[in-house]
């Protein structure tokens, strides 16, 4: 691994229904006076993706409550309740607070829902680029997560497309010859977490290019939806907590 440059995606503006998303970052970055070059890593913020796809929802903003309906509705499976927090599985496999349902960064009066399906989103933003900047890059759509048993919160891929989700690194050996047994690599959540250090959560930045990933993450455009970021939620049967 060479030297890693990330770079904050400036000037998209606010995002409506139905927005051209990946025509949007182009005009953005040939604005800055950069490009997005092959293998760069586009990482896009989930409200900015939620907002175009109208997985948005009017609530009451007089009433901090009243998006509880809401988290309900989108949770198949409620892990734990403490006050007004509740702790939910999502239909897209994910554990988080509320559903992944966000009052933030949003207009008042309106929550954002998680998108339908983040690896389909990814896949659509990828092949814009493509067709607009001209550009073979990968492309993930993060969001922010707490972690079990850490205080903070950290950017985590919610979607992926064009880069391996999980390297397996089972088989090979370490530093010392020994073989590793269990490791794998979250690679798209480690790109997430580095992308919102330059996003930020009340900046205005909602898409950075990540440039001088290894060229192995990178995966060919037949592998394309065979390694997406679902690949990162834990199989019911491989999870020692649930």
């Amino acid at each position: 691994m060479g030297e890693l440059r990330i770079i904050p995606v400036t000037g998209i503006g606010e995002i409506n229904r139905a927005d051209d998303l990946a025509g949007m970052i182009c005009d953005a970055v040939t604005q800055m006076g950069e490009q997005i070059l092959d293998r760069d890593v586009l990482v896009v913020t989930q409200k900015i993706v939620s907002k175009a796809e109208g997985a948005m929802e009017q609530v009451d903003p007089s009433d901090p409550l009243s998006h509880k309906p809401l988290v309900e509705r989108e949770s198949v499976r409620i892990v734990r309740r403490r006050g007004d927090l509740i702790i939910s599985e999502t239909k897209h496999g994910f554990v988080c607070a509320n559903a992944g349902i966000d009052l933030s960064n949003v207009e008042s009066g309106w929550a954002a829902l998680l998108p339908d399906d983040p690896d389909r989103s990814a896949r659509r933003i990828r092949d814009g680029v493509r067709g607009r900047c001209g550009a073979d890059t990968a492309v993930i759509v993060s969001d922010t997560f707490g972690r079990t048993w850490r205080r903070g919160v950290t950017d985590v891929a919610i979607g992926s497309a064009g880069i391996t989700a999980v390297l397996d690194l089972r088989g090979s050996r370490d530093a010392y010859g020994r073989e590793l047994q269990v490791t794998e690599v979250a690679i798209v959540d480690e790109i997430a977490g580095a992308a919102d250090l330059v996003m930020g959560k009340a900046t205005g930045v909602p898409v950075a290019i990540v440039r001088g990933v290894d060229e192995s993450a990178f995966i060919s455009e037949r592998a394309a939806r065979s390694s997406v970021a679902a690949d990162l939620v834990r199989k019911p049967s491989e999870d020692l907590f649930r």
